[in-house]
């Protein structure tokens, strides 16, 4: 097995009487795309500013790259702060060149990789304009790929989505699997359940400064059940006692477009449960449906789960 390109082990971070981070435990993979997933407030930026030896945590090891300190292979990451910043009167290839150039590339290699990075997404007629010019998701876009002109093994983004418009968040998606099919390392914060859905093969779930789920995003949906919704007039005792079927839930049906008597109900089934098993079976034993709609739960609604109180506290979404 290959050297974890990042391994934390039992890292905890307090001020004063405050836990900011708990013990958290991961190991992250090479060519991963990894998400830090958690409300507002959780310990996201704290564990990313660790890993990068901006902090240093009081109890723990943190292995970056086979380094104990992130400070001796910096210039093999690329790092978006959650405080976005650049230098206003810069001209936008020039702000990316000199960020490249800070972790060791030539000037000219520098320039080249700007204009290669400005073409391949969609800002490439902005190349001289000054940064103070740009909108803001520009400007976003503008600070990501200076994080990443340099090629680094390992990239690291805090909330890379924040202010971005849908457009954008789809071209900063794409340059995430850009940079994993290229065999970079990526990890993400975010608190918007959707991005990490799409792009993450493994997820960390903090809340709190704790860790509460580490893995899949097929063993993150796996934790709560599937869930079937149907509505008929029929009696549904012969759905009750199918195997595979953990539990039956009545819900009110206040739509008066629906037939007299029609009521819905909520199944949970198991994970190996086929939904098709159980429409044929509604069929053949006579239960006249009206609707059948099989849902798998949503990183929403497991994190909710996980989570519950402090995710509807900080808009969890």
């Amino acid at each position: 097995m290959s050297t974890p390109v990042l391994e934390l082990t039992d890292v905890s971070k307090c001020y004063g009487n405050f836990t900011a981070v708990n013990k958290i435990n991961i190991s992250i993979p090479q060519g991963s795309v990894y998400g830090f997933l958690g409300p507002n407030g959780a310990g996201k930026t704290t564990t990313i500013r660790m890993i990068l030896d901006i902090l240093r945590p009081d109890e723990g090891q943190i292995q970056v790259l086979g380094a104990n300190s992130a400070m001796k292979v910096r210039d093999r990451i690329g790092y978006l702060p959650e405080e976005k910043g650049l230098y206003k009167k810069m001209k936008v290839w020039a702000i990316i060149a000199y960020f490249a150039t800070l972790k060791g590339m030539s000037r000219r290699q520098a320039k080249d990789k700007a204009y290669t990075l400005l073409e391949k997404y969609g800002l490439h007629d902005f190349a001289n304009a000054s940064v103070e010019s740009l909108s803001k998701g520009m400007g976003q876009k503008v600070q990501v790929l200076s994080s990443i002109a340099h090629d680094p093994e390992l990239v690291i983004l805090d909330e890379p989505f924040s202010g971005l418009d849908p457009v954008n968040q789809e071209v900063l998606e794409q340059l995430i699997r850009d940079l994993a099919a290229n065999g970079q390392t990526v990890i993400f914060s975010t608190h918007v359940m959707q991005h990490a859905e799409r792009l993450c093969e493994r997820l960390l779930l903090i809340t709190q400064g704790s860790k509460v789920f580490d893995g899949t995003v097929d063993e993150a949906r796996a934790i709560i059940p599937r869930r079937i919704v149907l509505e008929t007039r029929d009696d549904i005792n012969p759905i009750r006692s199918l195997a595979g079927v953990l539990s039956v839930q009545e819900h009110p049906v206040d739509d008066d477009t629906r037939l007299p008597g029609t009521r819905q109900w909520e199944l949970y089934v198991k994970e190996q449960t086929d939904p098709q098993l159980i429409l044929q079976h509604c069929f053949e034993s006579g239960v006249s449906l009206s609707r059948f709609d099989f849902t798998q739960a949503s990183l929403h609604d497991v994190f909710v789960h996980l989570v519950g109180q402090d995710a509807r506290e900080h808009n969890f979404r």
